[in-house]
């Protein structure tokens, strides 16, 4: 399945109520969650020591940021919609945020992304969009909630 395009507040607006689409499956490696450690400054012992996790996490393993899952959201919603006919795109807010299940390092995710809620804010588009980052091989996602972004639309 390919990208939902979208070039107008109304085009977007008829998915109300729809899932958009999901992203393809994306593996959260050992250096992506180091990367992502270097890049916050967050070496907690659980995400980048492989040796002490295996012998003191639960999870025999190290496991990923949750905001390094949370961070790979417009990587993975780039590959559900292209929104044309746009001067600006802003992220506006996340809402209803849970991390469900940590992601272990190995695992593969994914974007499953639902229209909740769209609104005309004199010609700003407020875009509501129930994400769902999915494990694969869980049924509890690692993390659900509602992201919403402005566009703005030439």
């Amino acid at each position: 399945m390919g990208k939902l395009v979208i070039n107008s507040y109304d085009e977007f607006a008829v998915h109300l109520g729809e899932v958009l689409g999901a992203s393809e499956w994306l593996q959260v490696d050992q250096d992506r969650i180091n990367l992502f450690a270097d890049a916050t400054l967050d070496h907690q012992w659980i995400h980048v020591d492989v040796e002490r996790a295996k012998q003191e996490s639960q999870y025999k393993s190290t496991i990923a940021h949750g905001y390094l899952t949370l961070s790979l959201l417009p990587y993975m919603w780039d590959q559900i919609i292209e929104v044309n006919n746009i001067k600006m795109l802003v992220n506006y807010g996340m809402d209803k945020m849970r991390f469900g299940l940590p992601v272990i390092t190995g695992s593969r995710v994914r974007l499953v992304a639902k229209l909740h809620n769209i609104q005309n804010l004199r010609g700003i588009s407020k875009a509501e969009i129930e994400i769902k980052i999915e494990i694969e091989g869980q049924r509890k996602p690692a993390l659900e909630g509602i992201a919403s972004f402005l566009y703005y639309f030439i």
